[in-house]
């Protein structure tokens, strides 16, 4: 087995609130996990523990672990892929959160072939509960036989509206990196750091990546945050 390295964030799961109490089930993810990162130049900066039914979709501590992998720009890593979901809507919504997530029981699922490997996981799971039917095929089929023309050229989007839906795009992105970014700024400023460059200095203490991810923090750089925040 492969060595691992970088920043992970370990996301266990328990069904009951009496498992969640005993550790039963706990102890052997935390091995599991550990057993796949198996040595390497690796650290655990933060952990989450779930205790929930699994076929339910609305799980703070998985959001909470979602938002820390991309605050600290690094990996989920799962126990067993059944422990997240069974749902294609949530496995859809682990593939748009835009975090690397790993599974120790599916160590093939990394980086870009691992993401390609969860598209056709969602694929599947589709076809298994019965959501791709023959009907659309049906409908095309009749509505070409009326002489409806599907499909087509649609014209060319001129690069003005290019230019701005990238610009839109852009600031979308950074306004969800600020929000990744604002607990740890709201806990700098509560703990009386409340400067801008006191904030950076925190932020870099505690290795969060700036927005780009390949330097430090600095007054700038918070007050750019703050203002998108605002």
């Amino acid at each position: 087995m492969a060595q691992h390295n970088g920043k992970f964030i370990a996301y266990y799961r328990v069904s009951t609130g009496k498992q969640g109490k005993s550790g039963l089930g706990i102890e052997a993810q935390h091995e599991a996990v550990r057993t796949y990162l198996n040595g390497g130049d690796w650290s655990i900066v933060g952990e989450f523990t779930e205790i929930e039914s699994g076929k339910r979709s609305d799980r703070p501590a998985l959001e909470q672990a979602l938002a820390a992998a991309r605050l600290h720009r690094a990996a989920l890593v799962v126990s067993k892929v059944d422990r997240l979901t069974r749902s294609v809507a949530f496995l859809s919504r682990l593939l748009e959160a835009g975090v690397d997530v790993r599974f120790a029981d599916l160590p093939a699922i990394e980086g870009a072939t691992g993401r390609f490997m969860l598209q056709q996981m969602v694929a599947v799971a589709e076809l298994e509960a019965g959501l791709i039917s023959d009907r659309t095929k049906k409908a095309l089929s009749a509505a070409k036989k009326r002489g409806t023309v599907l499909g087509g050229f649609r014209g060319v989007v001129p690069g003005r509206k290019m230019r701005e839906a990238s610009r839109k795009a852009l600031q979308a992105r950074s306004a969800a990196r600020a929000a990744d970014i604002a607990p740890a700024i709201k806990a700098l400023q509560d703990a009386g750091k409340t400067s801008l460059r006191e904030i950076a200095a925190g932020l870099n203490a505690q290795g969060i990546p700036t927005a780009r991810g390949n330097g430090t923090w600095s007054a700038v750089q918070v007050a750019r945050v703050l203002e998108r925040l605002d």
